[in-house]
């Protein structure tokens, strides 16, 4: 079997010496072999291995690409692959949020406040994560005039669910501005308001484009492995 040095997979696949060491440590990838010197000498299968990682981690994440790749060094396919199912199904989820905001936004003159509890419980966005939106200034509450009660208008709920959609993205440059975005609407301006879920619509769909070709890298090592 060829060996490669980690400098020949540091060149081939455009990443550093000292994110090859980290992935190893990190037991993304099999224990590499150790030269008489100590310098560590990788085989094809583990090349295979970095491939995977380079291709899976710009759709589903490191931490998802981690416990995927962990399960294929136990030979657990079906395991590994129900991970991915769930992160898809998380994908799909948020383009159907998407379509809930266009909803919405047709009646965003409608008032319509909903109490915190109300929201969470519609959204399924925990309390504390509405809370800290807030103070984060992302979103914004009224006071109930009887109760004190933070309350939320249709335009508030827009915003929570498109916060609820960076949820699942991969931490990016690009989710940072989408984000940045979200906090600065304002929904008097439908035309910005358009713009954003634009651009986030765009994000899901390249999300999913890149989830594709991770699946695609992960077919090709569970090839190698022998296990399927």
């Amino acid at each position: 079997m060829k060996k490669l040095r980690p400098i020949d997979i540091a060149k081939k696949l455009n990443i550093s010496t000292s994110s090859i060491r980290s992935y190893e440590e990190r037991g993304i990838v099999p224990k590499s072999e150790r030269s008489s010197t100590g310098y560590r000498i990788f085989t094809e299968e583990h090349f295979a291995y970095f491939e995977c990682i380079v291709a899976m981690s710009p759709g589903f994440g490191m931490e998802i690409t981690s416990a995927v790749l962990k399960k294929l060094q136990r030979k657990e396919l079906d395991a590994a692959l129900w991970i991915i199912n769930k992160a898809q199904v998380a994908n799909y989820e948020d383009k159907i949020i998407i379509e809930q905001v266009n909803n919405y936004l047709e009646k965003l003159t409608h008032e319509n406040s909903m109490t915190t509890g109300e929201v969470s419980l519609k959204t399924n966005i925990p309390p504390s994560t509405l809370r800290y939106w807030e103070k984060e200034g992302f979103i914004t509450s009224k006071r109930g005039e009887l109760n004190n009660y933070r309350l939320f208008d249709t335009f508030q709920h827009i915003k929570i669910l498109l916060m609820k959609i960076t949820q699942n993205a991969v931490y990016s440059y690009e989710v940072i501005q989408i984000k940045k975005e979200i906090k600065e609407l304002n929904q008097y301006d439908l035309k910005e308001v358009r713009k954003v879920i634009h651009d986030i619509q765009n994000h899901i769909d390249k999300r999913n484009q890149k989830q594709l070709k991770g699946i695609f890298y992960l077919y090709k090592l569970s090839k190698k492995l022998n296990l399927h």
